[in-house]
């Protein structure tokens, strides 16, 4: 490629992809071809003078790689490789290790662990900073560029060493790749009376789950708790819908960019709306994007309440623009920023839950099993009695419990989250709010 033809072609991009110049700025025309002149001077010299022999479209690829790095922790030049990987891992299946990963404060960090992965299981925690994948050091390493290392051929070992907080040195994870198939919606109940939905992801097919869920449990559901927990977001169209499923007025999200042609509002749809049940959202450090669009027009509606911790806050809008001819190379550059109802923006900022709730288990007193009342005294001996001479409950109501999926009270009180959720939805439903 020659280098006339190279500044034609830089040209023609930097033009194509540029916004029309403020017409209040008095800033002089020529100085935008002065700024594409040094453009072309720069490469001009690093192919010229520099040490090794670097051939012209390298030269190009970096260009733009540095340029999109340099915008924002989401934007990202994707050359074939990754651009395969990404369109692979679009389809819902692929080898990788199931963890979602984005930058904070300039350093490569674990957003959410996904669950039954092998991230998960080996584990990865949502906050982790990764400071080494293999052998390679993550410093100054894109987003991409660390996916691309971490996808392979399921089955195949890699470590990563990670950053975690309060710990005093890092810590070496061995993980053995899996197929990664992400179960977005799972279902539970809890007592008779309270439908528990956990969202990993929000995929396409989300809402039509959800649907399912509540419909099924309508007539014995007084409450629901939505655990957007470790959830790194996914699709916008189906954020919104999930909320139209709870609101019936107003407006979900909106997002404006630096043109007008950017900016869009998605509001409720009365039609939609399954349910006027109390809920309770559960959210935390690893709750990013589509599950920050849901809790905060949740939130902003007054229509549940926000439990847990602050969220990411990762609030733009990324397009993908393929760049060359074959469609085979892109780059993926922020158009917008997303604003709640209320008009406050996720970005940089998150969702601050209403009840602050940390994870871990219920404090509870110790010999707890112990603590009877007179009234309970035979039967608790009773039950003493079977666990010695190994004779076996009736399991009806076990089998029963199983074909629900319930959640057991031994796994609350393993979640002081969910503890703290389940006790501010049994308030909200005393009181019918």
């Amino acid at each position: 490629m020659s280098l006339k033809k190279l500044l034609f072609i830089s040209l023609t991009l930097l033009l194509t992809f540029s916004y029309a110049k403020d017409t209040n700025s008095t800033e002089p025309e020529p100085t935008r071809l002065e700024s594409f002149t040094k453009l072309q001077k720069v490469i001009s010299a690093v192919e010229l003078y520099y040490v090794d022999d670097v051939k012209l479209d390298k030269i190009v690829n970096k260009a733009i790689a540095g340029l999109m790095s340099e915008l924002d922790a989401h934007s990202a030049y994707m050359d074939k490789k990754s651009y395969k990987s990404m369109q692979v891992s679009m389809k819902g299946e692929f080898g990788g290790l199931g963890i979602v990963i984005g930058m904070r404060d300039g350093v490569l960090t674990i957003i959410a662990p996904i669950d039954d992965t092998p991230a998960k299981k080996a584990g990865v925690k949502s906050g982790d900073i990764i400071l080494k994948i293999k052998d390679q050091s993550t410093l100054k390493m894109t987003i991409d560029e660390a996916v691309t290392i971490m996808r392979g051929k399921a089955g195949t070992p890699i470590d990563i060493t990670i950053v975690r907080k309060g710990e005093a040195k890092p810590i070496k994870i061995d993980i053995i790749r899996g197929i990664i198939k992400i179960k977005s919606v799972t279902a539970k109940t809890i007592g008779d009376d309270i439908l528990y939905l956990r969202v990993s992801s929000f995929d396409n097919n989300v809402a039509e789950h959800l649907t399912k869920f509540i419909k099924k449990y309508k007539k014995m559901t007084k409450g629901i708790i939505l655990d957007l927990r470790n959830n790194p977001g996914g699709s916008l169209t189906q954020s919104i819908k999930t909320v139209d499923i709870f609101v019936d007025s107003g407006v979900i999200v909106s997002q404006k960019g630096k043109t007008k042609t950017e900016d869009s509002s998605y509001s409720a749809s009365k039609n939609a709306t399954l349910t006027k049940a109390p809920v309770v959202v559960l959210v935390n450090g690893g709750s990013a994007s589509a599950s920050e669009i849901v809790s905060g027009a949740l939130q902003d509606a007054k229509r549940a309440i926000i439990i847990g911790e602050d969220t990411f806050g990762k609030g733009s809008v990324q397009m993908l623009l393929p760049i060359s001819d074959d469609q085979q190379e892109a780059i993926k550059i922020t158009i917008a920023k997303y604003y709640l109802p209320s008009g406050r923006s996720i970005q940089a900022k998150g969702i601050i839950p209403d009840i602050i709730s940390f994870p871990g288990n219920v404090p509870s007193a110790s010999n707890d099993d112990f603590k009877i009342k007179e009234k309970d005294l035979k039967k608790h001996l009773e039950s003493e009695l079977e666990k010695v001479d190994g004779k076996k409950e009736d399991k009806k109501e076990d089998v029963k419990s199983e074909n629900k999926k319930i959640i057991t009270k031994e796994e609350i009180f393993k979640d002081n989250q969910l503890k703290t959720g389940l006790d501010v939805l049994k308030a909200l439903i005393l009181t019918n709010k």
